[in-house]
């Protein structure tokens, strides 16, 4: 029973539940400031070559259009002027007006260049150069972040584990506040990179944390509720970063006006309470007793005596298995999944589904940028169409199943990515359409993957199973900066590669087994079985997949946690 007996009685989404799950609520925002800021810290505008006989502080309108035929050269693939290089001549006047025909077609490779800035007055693209030859360091930048995050959920995640939720949340955001400063006042691109880097890590501590303390009191029957709307807070802290760009358009103050909110969330030392089910864990009775009696004062309940004595007796009898237990008992290792066949064949599957989820989702929201037409619309919509996207899940993930609806919306992401491909250039409203429904698709099969893959792990290897699934998902992400150059070529073609892959994953996701209504595998041998087809005594194919709902949310075992973002 533990502390699920305490919830009885607490309520299973009580009064004092659910201040505290609002409040912590909150930090997804500030973290989803810090994920898609790099839209528009790395934003490259129209850039163009300044020529030789220009003045070094020329602008982008100061040379006719008129003219880029004598200065450029064209590239018929793309259809667009080659700005990062010039013909190799002497312009004189005659050729400039048109006198002298241009003989030659050697070019020269640009040193300086001149920015459009009707749409941003400043970037760290337009700051350092980050065009041309250099345009792959914006689009490292974006993805060491990424690996900041990957790093930072494993690192958080387990000093949570070890010396609590609370503290290890409040050194995150002091990190968070203190890098998320020095980037936008870094003299130069590695200072930068690197203080971001370091941001994109504590985004790990302070959301992880904070949705694990929110989940661990919740109540069984609210879990699926509190998971996915606490996803909803990352989708408004989305579309507010748009506001931020608009009126903050110079890139260093955006970073800081984006940092300085999380400020806030410093008063929250004397009002979040340590975990309760995390104290147990570790034996601490009292300071867990003193977190249940003031939730039942707020929550106006009185819990019986016996719960506490049975409580504590669970938990010396823990603490005795533990201390006997010792040595003998070995950490499960993702190993252990690879051994048996059929366990092997299905993490492979959601392997695969976390890395398109995770490429794709940040693939289309990083691409607002090259979308066309306004790019601060194009990116409220993208956070905008998330909130239905999560309200489908709500309403739909414990009736319809998990797998129909992965695949479904997997499936429907892909179809309406790819058909951007036929799309006419001049029906650009169609495109960002069908991006949007991309988007507004793999949001919803995001969300599944994560409840999906929980029912999926046996117990034994749960933790282990999820958190190499969030390092996979995280490649996914790490990889998914590079993929949205490609658009300087063509503009369909990261829509065409994403959709290709959620086409993919969709119809292999078809070969994982239902979870819904089944119960939840505990040993190695139950996950090898569970999904298995065996042939019956009647000589028909049946699926051994057999038990009772689960819905639980929350991904932990034994007191551990992974990265759930």
């Amino acid at each position: 029973m533990g502390y699920d007996e305490v919830i009885k009685y607490l309520g299973d989404f009580g009064r004092y539940q659910r201040q505290i799950y609002f409040l912590l609520c909150l930090p997804a925002i500030s973290c989803a400031f810090h994920k898609l800021a790099g839209v528009f810290l790395l934003a490259r505008p129209n850039f163009r070559c300044i020529l030789p006989f220009e003045d070094v502080n020329a602008t982008y309108e100061s040379f006719p259009q008129q003219q880029w035929n004598l200065t450029y050269p064209y590239d018929p693939l793309t259809g667009k002027w080659q700005m990062c290089e010039y013909y190799n001549r002497d312009y004189t006047d005659d050729y400039l007006n048109g006198s002298t025909v241009n003989a030659t077609i050697d070019t020269k490779e640009c040193e300086n260049f001149a920015y459009e800035r009707t749409r941003y007055e400043s970037s760290a693209v337009t700051e350092w150069n980050l065009v041309c030859s250099r345009s792959l360091l914006s689009a490292t930048s974006d993805s060491l972040f990424m690996l900041g995050v990957l790093l930072g959920s494993i690192v958080f995640g387990q000093l949570s584990d070890k010396y609590g939720r609370k503290p290890i949340f409040f050194a995150s955001l002091v990190m968070q506040e203190v890098f998320g400063v020095l980037a936008g006042i870094a003299p130069e691109y590695f200072t930068y990179t690197v203080s971001r880097m370091i941001v994109g890590a504590t985004t790990s501590g302070v959301f992880l944390v904070a949705y694990v303390i929110a989940m661990e009191m919740v109540g069984q029957s609210y879990r699926l509720f509190a998971g996915v709307a606490c996803q909803m807070f990352f989708s408004v802290g989305f579309m507010l970063t748009a506001g931020f760009a608009y009126f903050i358009r110079d890139w260093r103050w955006l970073q800081i006006g984006l940092t300085l909110p999380g400020l806030l969330f410093m008063c929250y030392h004397s009002i979040i309470p340590e975990s309760a089910r995390w104290l147990l864990s570790k034996g601490r009775k009292t300071e867990a007793i003193a977190v249940i009696d003031k939730a039942a004062e707020i929550n106006d309940v009185n819990i019986p005596q016996v719960v506490y004595d049975n409580l504590m007796e669970e938990t010396n009898g823990s603490d005795a298995m533990k201390v006997s237990n010792g040595s003998n008992e070995r950490t499960p290792s993702i190993f252990d999944l690879m051994h048996y066949p059929n366990l092997r064949r299905k993490t492979l599957l959601i392997f695969f589904d976390w890395f398109v989820n995770s490429g794709t989702y940040y693939g289309l929201s990083w691409n607002t940028n090259n979308l066309g037409g306004n790019v601060l619309l194009n990116f409220v919509l993208s956070g905008a169409v998330e909130i239905p996207a999560y309200s489908f899940l709500l309403l739909t993930l414990n009736k319809w199943g998990r797998r129909s609806i992965l695949s479904g919306c997997m499936l429907t992401a892909g179809v309406s990515l790819i058909l951007t491909i036929i799309v006419p250039s001049d029906m650009n409203w169609l495109i960002i359409v069908l991006a949007m429904a991309g988007k507004l698709a793999i949001t919803s099969s995001y969300g599944t993957i994560y409840l999906f893959s929980t029912e999926q792990f046996p117990t034994v290897v749960r933790n282990v199973g999820l958190g190499a699934s969030s390092m996979v998902a995280r490649i996914g992400g790490i990889l998914a900066p590079y993929l949205n150059l490609l658009g300087q070529f063509w503009r369909p073609l990261p829509l065409l590669i994403c959709g290709a892959l959620a086409l993919l994953g969709g119809l292999l996701s078809l070969m994982l087994p239902e979870t819904l209504n089944k119960s939840l595998p505990e040993t190695m041998e139950d996950g090898e079985k569970f999904g298995r087809k065996q042939r019956s005594s009647d000589g028909r194919d049946s699926n051994n997949e057999d038990g009772e709902e689960l819905t639980t949310m929350i991904t932990k075992h034994n007191g551990k946690i992974i990265s759930c973002t």
